[in-house]
């Protein structure tokens, strides 16, 4: 390559390239976030692709085994609740490790960002905010990095703590092993009974043993229910 080559090459470098996968059940506002990377595609060094949209559950896990995004802009809401939104998360991240998540939600409540960000998010921007918000949020998490807004991280911290300083108390209420925390958080992450077997080096059948336990000891009757109840106990 000629010195003339290599600096066209540093003067106009290609494009980097991210590819998105939308989620969300406001065809409205889902058209909003496309006009919005569409205005930053003639700004921005980074080109965004949004790869397809989805709003329904299966037809999301299903889009991602199969392409792999770089980011997911989730509503953190769907149509079950935000409690299934924060399922979703962590079995994304499960079966595409490499796709992160962006949530986007009405929701402001400490809480419900903290536990977004516990589920697996990479970041959390409230819709209110998305037009100064969504292009710093999506280049820090192609980045590598966590994206939170000043209001969002002070919640975040804020709820931590509280977190932090309930979590023993809870701990000793509920009375997990350690083995049985350690099924609770693979659970949380989406892995099946076989995956966690293989994580621990367990068989099967003591991975259901340790999950009958938790069951029990949550007063629980299902692995949803089971996820649920860690998130809003702050085990996880």
């Amino acid at each position: 390559m000629s010195y003339e080559q290599v600096a066209l090459k540093n003067i106009n470098p290609s494009p980097q390239i991210a590819s998105l996968l939308l989620v969300d059940n406001d065809r409205y506002f889902s058209r909003g976030v496309k006009t919005i990377l569409d205005f930053y595609n003639f700004q921005n060094s980074r080109k965004f692709i949004i790869l397809d949209e989805a709003v329904r559950e299966d037809r999301l896990i299903n889009l991602v085994e199969q392409q792999c995004p770089d980011l997911v802009l989730l509503d953190l809401e769907l149509k079950q609740g935000y409690c299934r939104g924060l399922e979703i998360i962590a079995r994304l991240k499960q079966i595409s490790p490499n796709s992160k998540v962006l949530v986007l939600s009405t929701r402001q409540k400490d809480e419900v960002i903290f536990q977004a960000m516990q589920a697996g998010a990479w970041g959390y921007v409230c819709k209110d905010s998305l037009g100064e918000q969504l292009l710093p949020a999506v280049n820090t998490i192609l980045e590598g990095r966590i994206y939170l807004a000043p209001r969002e991280a002070t919640g975040f911290f804020r709820t931590f703590n509280q977190h932090n300083e309930r979590s023993r108390a809870k701990l000793q209420q509920v009375k997990l092993t350690e083995r049985e925390r350690e099924v609770l958080q693979l659970l949380v992450e989406g892995a099946s009974n076989r995956k966690i077997a293989e994580q621990l080096y367990i068989t099967i059948a003591t991975v259901k043993a340790h999950l009958t336990s938790i069951f029990d000891k949550f007063d629980v009757d299902s692995r949803t229910q089971a996820i649920i109840k860690a998130f809003r106990l702050g085990l996880v």
